[in-house]
């Protein structure tokens, strides 16, 4: 992985948006997924995480926790998919990423904050590793299975009074139906 400086402080030089990010990260994913929705063009720099490229200094002046995924736009660096995703949105309006109506916003932004801070963190392998040597494989599991079937359960509250095609009407948008997918 090259940046085009030395400095921790500063970021590649990008003439087109670069994403780094891994494969098979749900996270990593998403954003992929916004990127073709919206048109953009971009350029994938694949971080290759059991290698620990996540850790190389390169990756870490562009994020200290050393999480994929990140999106270089210019000198603009932004991590963490949500974060992402409300960046592309309000960047790159030509198709939106969240509906206009504001309750319809609410709703997808609710569906969002349930998927990624109660349930997505359950599935990454330091969260697993962390509980799997703390409390031993099979009540690591247990837990985590509960913790995401109440996750789904409260999705499916949510989203109850919705007979569309997507999780909250019959158009793509991005936090809920991207997280969902």
């Amino acid at each position: 992985m090259e940046t085009s400086s030395s400095s921790s402080n500063q970021v590649p030089a990008a003439s087109k948006l670069l994403l780094y990010s891994y494969w098979q990260s749900s996270c990593s994913w998403r954003v992929r997924f916004a990127l073709n929705l919206k048109g953009l063009p971009y350029e994938y720099k694949p971080v290759n995480l059991p290698a620990g490229e996540q850790f190389s200094p390169e990756f870490k002046c562009l994020n200290p926790l050393h999480f994929v995924l990140v999106l270089v736009d210019g000198d603009t660096v932004v991590s963490d998919s949500f974060a992402i995703l409300l960046y592309l949105g309000d960047k790159y309006p030509q198709r939106l990423l969240l509906p206009a109506d504001p309750r319809l916003q609410a709703l997808n932004l609710q569906a969002a904050s349930i998927i990624s801070s109660s349930m997505q963190p359950l599935h990454m392998p330091s969260v697993l590793k962390y509980l799997t040597e703390k409390f031993g494989p099979e009540e690591s599991l247990s837990w985590a299975q509960s913790n995401i079937e109440k996750g789904f359960f409260a999705l499916e509250v949510l989203l109850k009074d919705f007979d569309s095609r997507y999780a909250t009407g019959d158009d793509v948008y991005m936090l809920s139906n991207l997280n969902t997918q």
